[in-house]
């Protein structure tokens, strides 16, 4: 944890629980280790659960060591073989001598109960890694000289690391497995649509994907001025306003109120500049007026804390999923994000283990997890029409490509002032969204028809003139407080209904 390289004067243990022996089970322990050296299979029903710092005594950690290398090398166990081992380390004298070993074997009756007592001997050593860790912080936040809310990421850090290396889930049986699995092919037979995940509106896109599917960590890359945030506020709108879908998405680039006006632009089809100005004509206004019905009450959460760290991210999806049931979380963008309260050698490492932490939280909380992600300045130094995205393109990290399960690319060939296909097609106004890896299904391109001035996707069928009629949903989306913007900032907007200063986490 990194409080502990901290200087400070203060006690690393809390006042409260100096002169109390830290918890331990100093019998059991001895129980365990001669379960261990009477019974041939007792390793393996204890060889995930206990590690020699599971132990309290020193001497039991060196015997179990022993051990440890005993079962690597896929040796029996005994008392004389661990004895053996143990001289062979030159350890033996500093455990007390064969005599010891004998004691501990003659100490158990049984190893019928060794795993519900590894259990409890390693229950009691993760009570005295929380103790050791809040000492630490307690220590660090008597130090004038701390940076409180670092320390409180550092604490964070150092709990979820805690946490990850005591989760363990118990192996299950394939029947109910493959139960759910008929299932899920039943309901997405049911469905009209067809699909098994969440539809984003873009029909050849849900076509080759089945929508976005549970658990599933979808990277959406480009460089920049390709439209990703463009690309991820469409979807945004045709889940939450075409389905009812509860979506969350942090805007690490952009506030809650820029994000709003990008909204109204690709939901109301007015530009940035007149949005921003305010200078609408009669026509624009009552258009205004009329599609802004579509997002309020909208199932859509916004959060634009900067800067934002996995940890934060993890408390805030925990509750946003637990509170509003929110379906699919949107992250823009992921270079943006940090592993506060751990340390790294580089920042390849850092985005490394934020990739890795947004597939566990996908799977964590069984919902989607969309994180929009930078490529490399390699794209725009190739020539030739030879821009087209590519897996080496992702930037910082190859831990992105193996974590992801999905990786699309948008791609704009008018960008680079490439007007014609091969087959002489005008691609003006048109984007591909390449899907570059596809874990349980089909690659391949999907164009879509981009349209600028609005911020907006849309199905190259879609005509933008036409005005919408969308199901309104109950009022359930709210903007997230954030530390960039408060209520009293945002300016007056005579078409939204004051929301609640709240924060739903």
């Amino acid at each position: 944890m990194p409080v502990t390289n901290r200087q400070t004067k203060q006690p690393a243990v809390s006042p409260l629980i100096q002169g109390k022996m830290q918890p331990h089970e100093t019998e059991l322990e001895e129980a365990v280790l001669g379960a261990l050296m009477l019974e041939k299979d007792a390793y393996s029903q204890v060889s995930e659960i206990l590690k020699p710092d599971t132990f309290y005594e020193k001497k039991h950690q060196t015997i179990f060591t022993a051990i440890q290398e005993l079962a690597l090398a896929q040796n029996p166990i005994d008392m004389l073989t661990v004895t053996n081992q143990l001289q062979r380390d030159g350890k033996l004298d500093e455990i007390g001598g064969p005599f010891y070993i004998a004691q501990l074997t003659q100490k158990v009756s049984s190893a019928a109960h060794v795993e519900y007592h590894a259990k409890i001997i390693a229950s009691k050593a993760l009570a005295r890694q929380l103790i050791n860790y809040a000492g630490k912080i307690e220590a660090a936040a008597f130090d004038e000289t701390t940076d409180i809310p670092t320390l409180m990421q550092e604490a964070e850090g150092a709990l979820f690391q805690l946490s990850q290396q005591n989760i363990k889930k118990d192996t299950q049986q394939i029947d109910p497995i493959i139960k759910e699995a008929i299932q899920k092919i039943q309901d997405s037979a049911n469905r009209s649509d067809g699909l098994s995940g969440i539809p984003t509106g873009f029909h050849e896109l849900d076509g080759m994907t089945s929508g976005w599917q549970n658990t599933d960590l979808i990277i959406i890359a480009a460089r920049p001025a390709m439209g990703k945030t463009a690309f991820a506020l469409s979807m945004v709108k045709n889940m939450a306003v075409n389905y009812g879908i509860h979506v969350a998405m942090f805007s690490l680039e952009m506030s809650n109120l820029q994000l709003v006006n990008r909204l109204l632009q690709n939901t109301c089809e007015i530009t940035g500049d007149k949005v921003k100005s305010g200078k609408l004509d009669p026509g624009e206004w009552e258009q205004l007026t009329t599609r802004i019905k579509e997002l309020q009450g909208a199932p859509i959460f916004v959060d634009d804390t900067p800067s934002l760290s996995v940890f934060e991210l993890r408390t805030k999806a925990r509750r946003l999923v637990k509170e509003h049931g929110v379906q699919i979380i949107m992250i823009d963008y992921l270079q943006l994000m940090n592993a506060s309260g751990m340390q790294f050698g580089s920042r390849e490492q850092e985005v490394s283990n934020i990739s890795r932490s947004l597939k566990g939280l996908a799977k964590e909380l069984n919902i989607p997890i969309i994180a929009l992600s930078q490529l490399n300045r390699g794209v725009e130094n190739r020539q030739g029409g030879a821009q087209r995205p590519q897996l080496s393109d992702l930037r910082e990290s190859g831990a992105i490509e193996q974590d992801a399960d999905m990786v699309c690319f948008i791609h704009r060939p008018e960008y680079y002032k490439i007007y014609e296909d091969e087959k002489g097609n005008d691609l003006r106004g048109l984007a591909e969204i390449i899907i570059a890896k596809h874990r349980n299904g089909a690659v391949g391109d999907v164009r879509l028809k981009f349209l600028g001035q609005f911020v907006r996707f849309q199905n190259l069928d879609e005509d933008s003139s036409v005005n919408s009629t969308m199901t309104q949903y109950p009022q359930s989306g709210a903007t997230l407080s954030s530390r960039m913007n408060s209520a009293a900032d945002a300016p007056e907007n005579p078409f939204l209904e004051p929301v609640s200063s709240e924060p739903p986490f």
